[in-house]
Formats: structure tokens, C-alpha cells, sequence
């Protein structure tokens, strides 16, 4: 089965309310749908997350990059060439995501050819994630009332709770108000997003050093090479790399450097083929490893739960499968559903999705 076209499509959903974190803020899904289509009618789908203030990537970039140069590239190579599609992408610097989301297509594309589950073809561990939500910036009492509120109709008892670049007593006020409230009924950790110094982070870490938290992420540039070996020495949870971390080289450099110890590992910014790269040296590490989430809508969120449950080390803990909740609306004719604090990978061959083409006609931005 040769691949015959690669279609992108930008689209915009409103959230229900920004997002806002010590990177930037999001009001609306400005993403692309990306559609790989096969010379025997079958079509494979994936999404692409523009984050400008974190890759450089914008949705016009996107659309560019796959319409001019990926898709000339790719037509012709059979669903199985995926070595071929990833080394030819390769040549294109950066772009991350969207290199993901044409592998993610693909892969897509050919599960539904062979009529499995992608989750299966990659490993088939389980069928099913407990889930993170991220708390967004607000005040102590607002995120404590958020929180509540998704363990109550969600079930979800994981909290990434994100600080940074705001008084670090109101960042550690947030944690421990939500400790305090929760009790050990809920794991916490937390995410800056590159937002503190070194030494700000250490700070910030040891008063909450009584808190039980099970990570702490990206607390300080991974520039500040200095600092953030001497910050990671100092602290008593993993250190995750998150956005520092693009590449299986990355990973490496970090690690090796003693500027990390655990990894969160994106498909949509790896895509299937690059995340099992990152996971396999994850393993053989001795890494943790959590699935991170890249602010994606639903059909990004159905490819990180079936990336996330298909292997042991990466089903271990909950992962970032909840910020399509923040959203208004989607893609998807089945929607998504969080239950009991996890959620399915969706049944069906390939990711078990389809697009609805009402919404899709309703929320694309090029008409």
C-alpha cells in the first residue's frame, strides 16, 4: 500500500478558558489535522500542535513544511518505508511536530490497512492509562477548586501542578494548599516550564520538600548547563526533561550530563517511530518516564494513550491525557471519555478514531 497524498488542514477551537503557564498561554487550538492517504482508499489521521514559544513552530509554518516540502518527499513510499519517511524528514531541520504527525498518520494509515490497533503493533502492554491533569496558574483556592473538581466527575487523582515565573511563596502556596487539602489521596508534581534560576528552583524545592511530590520538571533552562547539574544534584525527586529533551540525543546529553533522570516522552513532538526510540533508551537508562501532553485536542490525545499503553515502563504512571477537557469542542465523531481517572485507547484499527466532517467543516480555517 503506497502512500498517494499527505493533506494538512488548519483548524481552530476556542478553550473554555487560556491556559496559561511560565512559557506562555493558549487560547485556542490553532492546530492541524494532518490525513495520509494510501492507493487503496484507506486514510490514516494524526494532529499537529503549533508551540511557538516552545519549538518555533507556528500552524502556517506547519502547513508549509508538510505541504511543500514533506509530502513531495513521501508520496510514492509504501505505509511499511517508515525508516525511509523518518530519514528523509530528517533532512528538514527542526519541526518537530510536524514530523509527528505525518509518522503518526502513517502509522494510523497502516493499522487500519492490517485492521489492528496502533497500540498493539507498538506493543500491547494494556488497553488503558490513569490520567494527569494539569493546573494551570491561578490562585491557591482556584486551583484547589479545580482540582476537586476533576477528581470529582473524572475520577483523576494525579495533579501536574505548573509554577514558575511568579512569586515562588505563591507557586509553593499552590502545592501545599493542594496537599493540604487532598491529604495522600492525590500524587502532585511540578512543572515550571523553564520558568526559575537554579537557584530559585532549589528554593522553591525545598519548601516543599514535606509534600510528597512524585516529580519536579523542567524547573530551570537546560542552557544554564551549569546550574541545572548542580540543581539536579541537590534534589530528592527525578527530574524530568521535557522540552530540553526533542531528540534521543538529547536525551542522552542530558542524562549523561547529570542534568536529568527522567524523561517525558510527547508523541507529538516524536511522533510513534521517534518515541520508541526515546523509550527504548529510556529502558535501557534506568529512566522514568511519564507521557507528556503538548496542550493536545483529542485525536493527539487518542495517539499518546495508545503510544502510553502499549509498553510497561510507560504505563506504569499517569499520564497527561486530560487537556482536551479544557477545550470547547472537537474533532472526533466518538469523543474521548476519562472515567475512574483513566482512559481507554479507543477500539477499533489503527487509532481507533474518526473524524467527524461536520466539525471539521465547521472549525477549519481555510475556506
Amino acid at each position: 500500500m503506497k502512500i498517494t497524498a499527505v493533506e494538512a488542514v488548519p483548524f481552530s477551537i476556542p478553550y473554555s478558558k487560556p491556559l496559561r503557564f511560565a512559557s506562555g498561554e493558549v487560547h485556542s487550538a490553532d492546530h492541524v489535522l494532518v490525513r495520509v492517504h494510501t492507493d487503496e482508499g484507506v486514510v490514516g489521521v494524526a494532529e499537529a500542535p503549533p508551540r511557538p514559544f516552545t519549538y518555533g513552530e507556528t500552524q502556517d509554518g506547519i502547513l508549509a513544511v508538510i505541504r511543500q516540502i514533506f509530502a513531495p518527499q513521501i508520496v510514492g513510499l509504501r505505509l511499511t518505508e517508515r525508516e525511509v519517511v523518518t530519514a528523509r524528514l530528517a533532512r528538514t531541520v527542526g519541526n518537530p511536530t510536524a514530523k509527528a504527525a505525518v509518522d503518526m498518520a502513517i502509522w494510523d494509515a497502516l493499522g487500519r490497512s492490517l485492521d489492528l490497533p496502533v497500540s498493539d503493533l507498538l506493543g500491547g502492554y494494556t488497553n488503558r492509562m490513569r490520567v494527569s491533569h494539569m493546573l494551570g496558574f491561578d490562585s491557591p483556592e482556584a486551583m484547589v477548586t479545580e482540582a476537586e473538581r476533576i477528581v470529582d466527575r473524572y475520577g483523576i487523582r494525579t495533579f501536574k501542578v505548573k509554577v514558575g515565573r511568579r512569586p515562588i511563596e505563591l507557586d509553593t502556596a499552590v502545592v501545599r494548599a493542594l496537599r493540604e487539602h487532598f491529604g495522600d489521596t492525590v500524587e502532585l508534581y511540578v512543572d515550571a516550564n523553564r520558568g526559575w534560576s537554579a537557584a530559585e528552583a532549589l528554593r522553591a524545592m525545598t519548601q516543599m520538600a514535606d509534600l510528597d511530590l512524585l516529580f519536579a520538571e523542567e524547573l530551570c533552562p537546560a542552557d544554564d548547563v551549569l546550574g541545572r547539574r548542580w540543581l539536579v544534584s541537590h534534589l530528592q525527586v527525578p527530574f524530568i526533561a521535557d522540552e530540553s529533551v526533542p531528540t534521543p540525543a538529547d536525551v542522552t546529553r542530558e542524562v549523561l550530563a547529570g542534568s536529568a533522570t527522567a524523561v517525558s516522552i510527547k508523541t507529538a513532538r516524536t511522533g510513534f517511530t521517534g518515541s520508541q526510540r526515546v523509550h527504548h533508551l529510556a529502558e535501557g537508562l534506568g529512566l522514568e518516564v511519564v507521557i507528556g501532553n503538548q496542550i493536545d485536542g483529542q485525536v493527539g490525545t487518542a495517539c499518546a494513550v495508545a503510544f502510553g499503553a502499549a509498553f510497561e515502563r510507560t504505563a506504569r504512571r499517569a499520564g497527561e491525557l486530560s487537556n482536551f477537557l479544557d477545550m470547547s469542542d472537537d474533532l472526533l465523531a466518538a469523543p474521548l471519555r476519562i472515567r475512574d481517572g483513566e482512559l481507554h485507547v479507543p477500539a477499533g484499527p489503527g487509532l481507533g478514531i474518526e473524524i467527524d466532517p461536520d466539525k471539521l467543516a465547521r472549525y477549519r480555517t481555510d475556506h
